[in-house]
């Protein structure tokens, strides 16, 4: 071998040990999306978690937080067990994600579908929702007792209240009414809080527990008038919603008497096994849609808890929420048998 060719080698030897040593002392590239990402809705179209599902789509779309598309996907069946299974069964698919409301309690608690939010992998509170108490525009009522004192002078189950589901949130807010007034109201499910929002002004019910957002353009049209909302403190926004009222100014179910408050999980999830790479990826990704000024629009319009949580404290804040749901299920009769 002639001594330039050995040179060579050892120069080329030296030169690509250099390289591996580089390539070694660099750090690895950070996990993204490489194909379609899947947005799972467990309830139906135009409701809470649907219109914040679809929002989070857009903002992402609108400022390119994404390489690979966020579809929305709704699966509604079984009161949300169709799109809870879905996601169980996608074990390391850092590809799907899902939004949750307390259907994440509430349907294998009522169904004993063999789900449980354990098998997931929480990412992100994005906030919590209210619910008010909404009467058509046309009726005379004006706070809650005047409402349940109809209710109650019309006879049992004569008054309908409109709602998401069965044995899920809205069904929980309404027992707990009842029994915090005394009034008894045949409970009328549909599919998504839009649904409930166009029977009330249909006057197909006479009331409904819906979220904000479920109700704002109802509201704002003057077709829906809310009552009370059952948190403990009124909410903080002060813009008019109508020509004469903000969120802020609708009284507390509380400072009329009904001593009961129910605030609602929106949060996202991912499938068990994922890489936790992946799950920093979405946790970075959420808190970049949380940061656009078009989210703090949002969530003055739907009138939001803006409560947000990542980590143990989102694991552990979900956990004690699962506790407290066996309990208002159990009181409330709704535990599968």
């Amino acid at each position: 071998m002639s001594s330039k060719f050995s040179k060579l080698l050892r120069v080329s030897a030296l030169s690509l040990g250099v390289l591996a040593l580089a390539l070694a002392g660099s750090p690895a590239r950070a996990w993204e999306p490489t194909k379609t990402v899947e947005f799972i809705v467990p309830a139906g179209t135009g409701g809470g978690a649907d219109q914040m599902a679809r929002f989070i789509q857009a903002v992402v779309q609108k400022h390119n937080l994404m390489k690979e598309p966020l579809v929305v996907i709704n699966k509604s069946g079984g009161a949300g067990a169709e799109g809870f299974l879905d996601v169980q069964g996608a074990k390391g698919d850092p590809h799907k994600l899902i939004i949750t409301l307390s259907n994440l309690f509430t349907t294998p608690m009522a169904t004993g579908v063999p789900f449980n939010w354990k098998n997931l992998t929480p990412v992100s509170m994005m906030a919590l929702d209210e619910f008010v108490l909404w009467v058509n525009a046309d009726t005379p009522y004006k706070t809650v007792q005047e409402y349940t004192d109809a209710a109650k002078k019309a006879g049992p189950g004569k008054f309908k209240m409109g709602g998401t589901g069965s044995k899920q949130e809205d069904q929980i807010v309404t027992v707990a009414l009842e029994k915090a007034t005394g009034a008894k109201f045949t409970y009328v499910p549909f599919k998504g809080g839009g649904a409930v929002a166009t029977q009330l002004v249909g006057k197909h019910v006479d009331s409904s527990v819906n979220n904000p957002i479920e109700a704002v353009a109802q509201w704002r049209a003057g077709k829906l008038r809310p009552i009370c909302v059952f948190d403990d403190a009124r909410l903080p926004y002060k813009d008019k919603v109508t020509a004469d009222m903000a969120w802020g100014d609708i009284p507390t179910c509380k400072e009329q008497g009904v001593n009961m408050s129910y605030v609602m999980l929106r949060g996202i999830f991912m499938p068990g096994g994922v890489p936790a790479e992946a799950v920093n990826y979405y946790v970075d990704l959420l808190a970049k849609v949380r940061a656009t000024p078009e989210w703090a629009d949002f969530m003055k319009t739907g009138a939001f808890n803006q409560t947000a949580l990542t980590g143990e404290a989102y694991r552990k804040w979900v956990a004690d929420a699962e506790v407290l749901h066996h309990e208002l299920m159990k009181e409330a009769g709704f535990l599968a048998k």
